[in-house]
Order: C-alpha cells, then sequence, then structure tokens
C-alpha cells in the first residue's frame, strides 16, 4: 500500500470539502444579498412616491401622516435628491463634516450614478427630480462576510496545519530515532556473536577466501548498526577526501550487484568536505540502489563529483524508468514509493541526512520519463558545517 498516496488522497479530498463549503457559503450570502437589494430597492421606490406626494402637496399640514413615517423611516439607506442639474436638494444617511460636504456628496453622487441605483421623480410640467440611493451598510457588510470569514477560517486552518506538521514532524522523529536505535541494539549482540564464531572458525578452517568475504559482510552489519545508532544524535563529522568515500561505495555496489549494471565514475576534481562518512555512504547507496531498481537490473549510473560555488556537488545519474515531474519533490516524502513492496523511507532518509546532518541540499536535477534520472547533492564547504 502506498501511504504516501493515500495522504495525497485525504489531502485531496479536504480540499474540495473546503472549497465546496466555501463556494456554497459565497453564493447563499450572494443569494441573500441580492434579496435585501430587491427590497431595499422596493423601499427606495416608495420612497420616492413619498418624496413626490411631499413635494406636490408643498409640506401641506394635510399631507396623508404615511408619507412622513415613509421618510422618516428611512434610516439606513444613503439616498441623495436632486433636480435636473444635478443640484443636490436633501440628502439622508450620510455622515459628512461641514467643511467637506459638498466635495464628499457630489463624490457620493457620482458612485451613485455609475451605480445606476436612481429613480425619476415626474413632478409634472416637465419638472422631474432624481432620487440616487446606495446600499445600506448592513448589505455592504454582508456582501463582505464570506471573504472576511473565508479569510479567518483560512489563516486558522494554515495554523493549526502548521502546529499539526511541527508535532507530526516532532513524533515522527522520535519514532525514527528510536527505531533506529532499537535497531542498532538488536543488530549489535549477534554481530558481536558472528565476530566471536568467526575467530572460532579461522582456527578450524583453512579457506581463507571465504573466511574473508565472511568477515566483509560482518563488517557490513557492524556498519549498518552503526549508522542506525547515530540516527537521532549529532554525528561526528570528519573532514575527507570525497573521492574515496565515493570509491569506496562503489566497490561495495559492484560486488553485490548484477554484472548488467555498469558504474561510471566522474571525478576529475579533488574535493575534501566535512562529514560523517558513515552516514553519507548510506545516503549514496540509497540512491544508487533505486537507480538500480529503476534500470530494471540492467543499465548504467552515472557518478560525477566537482567543485561548485555553493560547495561539492555530487550528481547520480541512471537511464532506468525516470521520474515525473510532479513527483520530484513527493519522492523524499516517508510512504511514497512506486514499488509494489516498501515503506518509501530510503529517499526520505536520504534527504534527513543530507539536509539535517550535512546543512547541504538533495533535489532531482532532472528526469525524463523511460530515459532515466539526475540527483544532486551538494554538500556546503567544510566551514560551513556547525
Amino acid at each position: 500500500m502506498n501511504i504516501y498516496t493515500n495522504k495525497r488522497r485525504w489531502k485531496f479530498f479536504l480540499l474540495i470539502s473546503a472549497v465546496a463549503i466555501g463556494a456554497f457559503t459565497l453564493w447563499y450570502t450572494q443569494d441573500l444579498v441580492e434579496q435585501l437589494k430587491e427590497n431595499e430597492r422596493e423601499r427606495m421606490a416608495l420612497w420616492a412616491d413619498a418624496m413626490r406626494e411631499l413635494t406636490l402637496t408643498n409640506n401641506d399640514p394635510n399631507t396623508p401622516s404615511f408619507v412622513f413615517e415613509i421618510i422618516k423611516n428611512n434610516t439606513t439607506i444613503p439616498v441623495i435628491l436632486t433636480d435636473a442639474n444635478d443640484t443636490i436638494l436633501y440628502y439622508r444617511n450620510i455622515e459628512v463634516s461641514k467643511p467637506k460636504e459638498k466635495k464628499v456628496l457630489y463624490n457620493m453622487l457620482h458612485k451613485m450614478k455609475n451605480d445606476s441605483l436612481l429613480f425619476v421623480i415626474d413632478l409634472g410640467k416637465g419638472e422631474k427630480q432624481y432620487l440616487y440611493y446606495a446600499d445600506s451598510i448592513l448589505i455592504r457588510r454582508l456582501s463582505w462576510f464570506p471573504i472576511i470569514q473565508l479569510l479567518v477560517v483560512s489563516i486558522f486552518i494554515f495554523v493549526a496545519y502548521l502546529a499539526f506538521s511541527g508535532a507530526r514532524k516532532a513524533e515522527q522523529d522520535q519514532v525514527w530515532a528510536g527505531m533506529a536505535k532499537e535497531t542498532a541494539h538488536q543488530l549489535g549482540t549477534p554481530t558481536s556473536s558472528l565476530l566471536g564464531w568467526i575467530d572460532v572458525l579461522k582456527l578450524k578452517m583453512d579457506d581463507d577466501e571465504l573466511l574473508k568475504e565472511m568477515s566483509k559482510d560482518v563488517d557490513r552489519l557492524q556498519t549498518i548498526t552503526d549508522r542506525f545508532s547515530k540516527i537521532g544524535s549529532k554525528p561526528e563529522m570528519k573532514e575527507v577526501k570525497l573521492n574515496d568515500v565515493i570509491n569506496s561505495c562503489v566497490e561495495y555496489l559492484k560486488r553485490r550487484t548484477s554484472k548488467k549494471i555498469e558504474f561510471k565514475l566522474n571525478m576529475k576534481d579533488e574535493v575534501k568536505v566535512k562529514i560523517s562518512p558513515v552516514l553519507f555512504e548510506w545516503t549514496l547507496e540509497n540512491i544508487c540502489k533505486n537507480a538500480i531498481d529503476a534500470s530494471g537490473g540492467e543499465g548504467a549510473i552515472e557518478l560525477t563529483l566537482k567543485k561548485g560555488k555553493e560547495g561539492a556537488i555530487v550528481d547520480i545519474r541512471d537511464n532506468g524508468k525516470g521520474i515525473a515531474k510532479s513527483h520530484f519533490k513527493t519522492v523524499f516524502e516517508p510512504g511514497f514509493t512506486t514499488k509494489k513492496r516498501g515503506w518509501g523511507l530510503g529517499l526520505s532518509l536520504t534527504k534527513r541526512i543530507i539536509e539535517q546532518y550535512h546543512k547541504g541540499k538533495i533535489f532531482v536535477k532532472e528526469s525524463t520519463i523511460g530515459k532515466g534520472t539526475t540527483f544532486r547533492i551538494i554538500l556546503p564547504n567544510k566551514d560551513k558545517i556547525a
């Protein structure tokens, strides 16, 4: 089972759900705003009729009281009444200070004209007045509500995600370190025992070649035990010649890899770096073993070492099946694997060793489906590693 694929599916599902909720909120609020706008337009139509009645009766005391009630009850909708020459005759529900009254009112009038929110009041004999209005403060607030709501929710989700990711990463680090140290502990006892048995066999057997190979494999077990024991603690950094470390790793892989896999070394520069040789060899092995799997057990793996501005550069290139561009970053995620069997931890561990312990960088430099992949490792200059 591909753990990373399932994790991506859950993230995609949560994203779609969030978008759906956001879209529904926006739609529902917009529908509510449109209903309120229609309601306010009906109120303004009634208000315009009341103003026409009041103007025609010239504020006659005998004007029906409901006309005054209609006008007085508008306490939320900004309105401006003008004549045919755009002279402002009356305004309501617009807060403005006296020094800037005229400028503010005409700016507001210009905006109302652009929004086409008006009623024409026909007073007869060719005389007309124009009633302009704007959305009430309730509608304006309601229009902004879903955006503010989504922004607040997004910030909350982002902060929660960072907190959760930090806590999960810390927990993963503890699990990784605990598993690694326990593995080292479990391997330590039988490895020490095997060393003792080899010494016994040396006294009883004459086949030195066989014993040498057995000793190499036991030494390899000790190296693996040493690697695991260093996870979770600060490794010991040594200044070494990187060419020798790469040569040693390749020689080991050659002896345990099909003859159909050709290793090529391109190391013209002599490069010295400050690294943990044991852990760095582990990273090279992980990448090379992935390259061997990607090549189907037949192909070429080329390792190039050179000096760069940032430090030592190591490129590992294969001619295997390649990696899709969308997976250039996700190949380093725990649980990501294209194999039917596997935990998808090799490249994740490699990234941890290079970036956390060596303060370097590792990434997919280039890859083409069906043609191969190049991984690049950049190790900083020795004086930059604490």
